[in-house]
């Protein structure tokens, strides 16, 4: 069952307490609206239009992270942790304030945000689960994402494009045990992976009494367009046609993740080694973890997708622009600096090459991303306004390096981070739980695709512990 908001799950624990006759576990429920605390400003001035920059432009997707924290009890004395948490996200929002706006179309058909246009605030749920978190959720990076969405707060109105959808929203799960889980939902062309680790870093230094450790970097005018623009890529990471701001996740597909342990990583790369040798290639260097994990699931989703066998398949890695310009974009960059690379290949020579092939192309389109690719990129959109490509395309995207987990509102860090809903052809790659060497890709594919998909990496695990 879907579930809209907080609200939609205690309905639904209701009916089902009713039915076995037993007391629902979901307790309370409530939704607040966050708003800016003025820090000697006045709240009710004009803002104005925030305007966006092309790199935000090609992202108009909703990303929904979950974070849990095993133990919101502070020297055994029980915190509040949801007023902590809603006073310093009031005082974040004063520097963060468009993230309070509404994202509409401009006169130019580019996205900007209405910052005196949304609802004066940030969507906040409240919940509280009389189970303990291990029992009721669990693994939240393994857990089933229909279990996840629970997590994380979603409007009673349906979204028909992502101008519907509230830039930031958040959800805060209780549990009897101490335990809590942070769900935070919002929308990609406000910022990248960098840019929500800066503002989570910032309202966790604010909650625990300390002043910003960086303010944000409002200015996205850095990252304008050249004049006259200057495209010197292919940029097969687009297709054809108009961009429109629609992209919500399809309640028809499957998402399931999948671990690889050290061990695995390790005979993989021995294989990889072993068959250049053979080949009597030079070996230069072992293949990174990623670019192991990138080609092994771009060749099983092309598998899965049934990408005809002289078909290009796409797989799309997302890279940080932000230490390829010259100079660097600035610390605290309130913004996407992120480019993609794009690995292509037929599908035919994907699945019957040898895998260090299909490495070698992952690395090889990466090595592309320079400071001539991330200004070609922006002025391709300038020109083109054209999409990221979804047909025969994959996007890879780390979160592992992301300093989520060293986030502390006071009570600890997170012990574990993973997604909620993932956009279809979208590949999550991130740590199964802080310290672990355990890798997790997530991803969501059809039915039939994800049935497909499983398979091949069941019988990828157990002929790698065959030939071990």
């Amino acid at each position: 069952m879907e579930y809209s908001n907080v609200g939609d799950i205690a309905r639904e624990e209701q009916e089902s307490g009713k039915k076995h006759h037993k007391a629902s576990p979901l307790s309370t429920t409530k939704i607040n609206m966050v708003r800016p605390l003025p820090a000697g400003k006045d709240p009710t001035d004009p803002k104005g239009l925030y305007m966006l920059s092309n790199l935000d432009q090609i992202v108009p997707y909703i990303i929904e992270v979950i974070v849990a924290y095993k133990n919101t009890r502070y020297h055994k004395v029980e915190v509040d942790a949801c007023k902590i948490l809603k006073e310093s996200l009031g005082k974040v929002l004063e520097e963060y304030y468009p993230l309070v706006g509404r994202v509409e179309l401009g006169s130019d058909g580019k996205m900007v945000v209405d910052c005196d246009g949304g609802e004066g605030g940030v969507p906040f749920g409240e919940a509280f689960f009389d189970e303990e978190m291990a029992v009721a959720v669990g693994d939240i990076v393994m857990v089933d994402r229909k279990v996840a969405r629970k997590l994380v707060y979603h409007t009673h109105k349906p979204y028909e494009t992502i101008l519907d959808v509230p830039p930031l929203a958040i959800q805060v799960t209780r549990y009897r045990c101490g335990g809590m889980i942070l769900g935070v939902r919002f929308n990609h062309v406000m910022f990248d992976g960098i840019g929500f680790a800066d503002f989570m870093k910032s309202w966790s230094e604010i909650a625990r009494g300390f002043p910003l450790p960086i303010r944000p970097h409002l200015d996205r005018s850095i990252l304008s367009p050249r004049t006259p623009p200057k495209i010197h890529f292919p940029h097969h990471e687009f297709l054809e046609g108009p961009l429109t701001p629609i992209l919500i996740p399809n309640p028809l597909l499957v998402t399931k993740s999948f671990c690889f342990t050290p061990t695995m990583l390790s005979r993989l790369r021995e294989l990889v080694m072993q068959n250049n040798n053979n080949k009597n290639e030079p070996v230069s260097r072992a293949p990174t973890n990623f670019e192991l994990i990138s080609a092994l699931t771009w060749i099983y989703c092309t598998i899965a997708k049934k990408v005809g066998p002289e078909e290009i398949s796409q797989l799309c890695t997302a890279v940080d622009g932000r230490h390829k310009l010259q100079p660097p974009i600035p610390k605290g960059y309130f913004g996407n600096g992120i480019t993609w690379s794009c690995a292509r290949s037929r599908a035919q020579d994907l699945t019957s090459q040898p895998l260090t092939y299909v490495v070698g192309i992952v690395h090889d389109a990466i090595k592309t991303v320079t400071e001539d690719h991330v200004k070609s990129t922006i002025d391709f959109h300038e020109v083109t306004r054209k999409p990221l490509g979804m047909v025969n395309t994959m996007y890879i995207t780390k979160w592992n390096r992301l300093p989520i987990y060293e986030i502390d509102f006071g009570w600890g860090v997170a012990s574990q981070v993973a997604p909620g809903a993932i956009l279809e052809n979208l590949i999550i790659y991130l740590s199964h739980e802080k310290d672990s060497k355990n890798v997790v890709i997530s991803l969501s594919l059809p039915v039939d695709a994800m049935d497909i998909f499983q398979e091949l990496i069941i019988e990828f695990e157990s002929q790698l512990m065959k030939d071990n």
